[in-house]
């Protein structure tokens, strides 16, 4: 079955901020990194065996399992990267494409979203809002329908971008639900994706809130990609059962067609072989039209044109 992965990352060099200041790599090539309170993680999956995670490392996994095509998104996490993101473009134009990144609140943003998207042509805007590696960390009063943001989707909108949110985890700061929801129901014209189908915790207590905000996003310009399911309502082994009943949960209430395969490559390769990922979608209950769509034609019809 042919593949689409609308949820990648690619890493010129640790360049991380968060609520826990600056990320950067401890400098062992062993792919872990320290944040300024000291504390230490594997930010880089071991097997790739580096500190940073080049166009070729993601082309290499994506001819390993039949990946056509990927979407290139950026995060706070790993850092700002734009200018890689923009090369691995124009490097492999048939086979990638990207969102660029920026922090709205910066005093010379207009500048650097006119180089981004009126010089460099970028076709959609990734706005990560978490608290960990986010806006919301670096900007703890950040609302969604404050004056900047808004500002930031007008922009987008007027320019044709495709807009994705990372909005966080429930109970966070981040997770405005209503506030993402009016954003996109006074934009009806503008494409909006929402990443890790808003990061279920898979905790039975906290289901409901998370089929709410399924429910209220459920709109005809809104899509969601399903990146690091598995791993936000783990534990779940083998055949993905959890995993599979959230996806037709999912589809339920958006539509197979608003499902969007991704993997959120490299760190899934942490905890997971990327053939996993894929038959974490061929478990669930869909059809083969379905399937198709999920992991290869909605992503083709909303990113690359139909084409």
């Amino acid at each position: 079955m042919r593949i689409i992965d609308s949820h990648v990352h690619i890493v010129s060099a640790i360049a991380g901020t968060g609520e826990e200041g600056e990320l950067r790599a401890v400098g062992d090539g062993s792919g872990r990194a320290r944040y300024a309170t000291g504390s230490v993680i594997q930010l880089i999956p071991e097997c790739i065996g580096a500190d940073r995670v080049t166009a070729e490392d993601l082309i290499g996994e994506m001819d390993r399992n039949g990946v056509e095509r990927a979407v290139l998104l950026q995060g706070n996490y790993y850092g700002f990267q734009n200018l890689a993101t923009w090369d691995a473009m124009q490097q492999y134009p048939d086979r990638l494409t990207g969102a660029a990144m920026y922090d709205p609140y910066a005093a010379g943003m207009k500048r650097v979203r006119a180089h981004l998207f009126e010089d460099l042509g970028f076709r959609a805007v990734k706005f990560e809002l978490s608290i960990g590696s986010g806006l919301t960390g670096l900007h703890p009063a950040l609302r969604l329908e404050d004056e900047v943001m808004r500002e930031a989707v007008d922009y987008a909108a007027g320019h044709g971008q495709v807009i994705i949110l990372d909005i966080g985890k429930f109970g966070s700061p981040s997770w405005q639900v209503e506030a993402a929801r009016n954003l996109a129901v006074s934009h009806p014209e503008t494409r909006f994706v929402f990443c890790h189908l808003l990061a279920p915790n898979g905790k039975a207590e906290d289901e409901g809130q998370w089929l709410w905000a399924m429910e209220r996003l459920a709109l005809p310009n809104v899509w969601m990609d399903i990146s690091s399911l598995t791993h936000n309502i783990r534990p779940d082994p083998e055949p993905y059962r959890k995993t599979a009943t959230y996806l037709e949960k999912s589809a339920g209430i958006l539509g197979a067609s608003r499902l969007l395969f991704g993997t959120d490559y490299p760190s899934v390769l942490k905890e997971y072989r990327y053939e996993e990922c894929v038959n974490m979608v061929m478990n669930a209950a869909f059809t083969e039209q379905e399937k198709e769509g999920i992991l290869y034609g909605n992503a083709r019809n909303l990113f690359f044109g139909g084409q």
